[in-house]
């Protein structure tokens, strides 16, 4: 489909950031949550002195990673359609993320953790006192926005298409999640 603007023809994209968030032709977000995994391990390499620091604590490392990495990770995560492979690359991110907290530059010794050691991630968390991963924080998220959604005024278009209704038939077999 061309797309005119006056004599211009606009350039037809599969993917483009908007507002932070990657908006695809295909409306699926697996390019927006690799971008937002990408932004954050920026951040995590980054702040790798912090990792190592000694004089700083655990508990000071895993408020910095709550603040700064899960929200960069996190942000428009409420429009998102999670298939389970999304689910499984948000929490392999998280995973290597809190393994660094405890492995890097001697506190491996003192915690007890060393990146061959065949730990569970539930081990880790408990840990690192973090009672729940980065795709229950999501869902939590979704249903924070849901409510919003459901509470706002009946003239806002998120609530039209929230409570709206599509006149016409759809095309025989499953529709997309």
């Amino acid at each position: 489909m061309n797309i005119r603007l006056g004599t211009n023809s606009l350039k037809q994209t599969e993917h483009f950031v908007y507002l932070g968030g990657t908006v695809s032709a295909d409306q699926s977000c697996d390019k927006d949550i690799e971008r937002r995994i990408g932004l954050a391990s920026g951040i995590v390499r980054k702040l790798r002195t912090v990792w190592a620091a000694k004089d700083i604590s655990t508990e000071t490392k895993v408020m910095l990673y709550k603040t700064l990495i899960q929200s960069v990770v996190l942000y428009n995560a409420e429009t998102w359609i999670l298939k389970q492979e999304q689910k499984r690359k948000l929490r392999v991110f998280e995973m290597a993320v809190l393994a660094m907290i405890l492995t890097t530059f001697g506190i491996s010794f003192i915690c007890g953790v060393t990146k061959r050691d065949r730990r569970r991630n539930v081990g880790i968390m408990n840990k690192l006192a973090i009672d729940r991963d980065i795709v229950e924080l999501l869902q939590i998220r979704r249903l924070t926005y849901f409510g919003h959604v459901s509470r706002m005024q009946p003239k806002r278009y998120p609530h039209i298409l929230l409570h709206g209704h599509i006149a016409g038939s759809r095309p025989q077999g499953r529709p997309r999640k």
